[in-house]
């Protein structure tokens, strides 16, 4: 069986292409920050000759307490979301929380991101599906590999196709995330799978009224990820992670990101040799 493969403007992700970079501050905390952050990352992408997509969030819904920085909402957040668009030339992920978001979303953002609590959610898949652009799917921590089958069937049935597939943390375990990497291969049957290293590093509740996490795990699991056939790496990122607005646990300073990504797609490139 061939390869899936999703196509955003130029850049082609599937198994036999260059790994492709989704990366950018969780949340968006300005324009000028998305900016700063969106450039520093395409400038290291376009150094290592790897495709870059901006991602950043309009509103972080799933937030630990009520108190939190949840972003600008969609209005503002678009308008700033639209201004890296065309500033930087590259294409915009961010993710939809309700199926209202989802034709406005579309209208800025060459791919709609579907959070993993709600990758169940039919009304919200179906939204995403009908706008065309590609659609990317995080993996819940309530489901297999095996039956992400399902929220991909949602989003095709729309006559959708360009689908990319996430794991953020495969499941709980231990008071953190546990990625179990023989899904890679599972997911792979309906679109190209992507790493999401930062996410993975989480430690749910582990602090107090925000969520902990382990930033130094990040390149080791970014590395198995790409040893286990990941097509894309999925990274929020930050010039001063003490101060960032959200995942401040888990965001991967901007200044180590060449380092990161070099050997990412070193470890990529060993792998499609080893599969020729």
């Amino acid at each position: 069986m061939s390869s899936p493969i999703a196509q955003i403007r130029q850049i082609r992700i599937a198994a036999d292409a260059p790994l492709a970079v989704i990366a950018g501050p969780c949340v968006i905390e300005s324009l000028d920050h998305c900016l700063k952050v969106g450039e520093a990352a395409k400038a290291v992408c376009d150094k290592l000759g790897l495709p870059y997509i901006f991602k950043c969030s309009f509103d972080k819904a799933n937030r630990t307490s009520i108190d939190s920085y949840r972003g600008p909402g969609l209005d503002e957040g678009l308008k700033v979301l639209a201004g890296v668009r065309e500033r930087l030339d590259v294409p915009v992920l961010t993710d939809i929380h309700e199926p209202s978001h989802a034709a406005p979303a579309a209208e800025v953002c060459e791919i709609l991101q579907i959070p993993a609590f709600l990758c169940r959610q039919t009304d919200l898949l179906v939204a995403a599906g009908k706008t065309g652009v590609c659609i990317n799917i995080k993996k819940g921590q309530f489901l297999s590999a095996d039956q992400m089958e399902h929220p991909v069937a949602k989003v095709r049935a729309q006559g959708a196709d360009n689908i990319l597939l996430t794991d953020r943390g495969t499941f709980f375990g231990y008071g953190r995330l546990v990625n179990d990497f023989a899904g890679f291969p599972m997911m792979r049957q309906w679109g190209p799978v992507v790493m999401d290293a930062t996410h993975s590093c989480q430690v749910p509740g582990g602090g107090g009224n925000v969520t902990g996490g382990m930033r130094e795990m990040v390149p080791t699991l970014a590395y198995a990820g790409m040893s286990a056939g990941a097509d894309a790496l999925f990274l929020e990122v930050h010039d001063n992670p003490p101060a960032a607005k959200s995942d401040a646990a888990t965001v991967y300073p901007l200044d180590r990101l060449e380092r990161l990504l070099s050997t990412c797609s070193n470890i990529r490139g060993l792998v499609q040799n080893s599969d020729k």
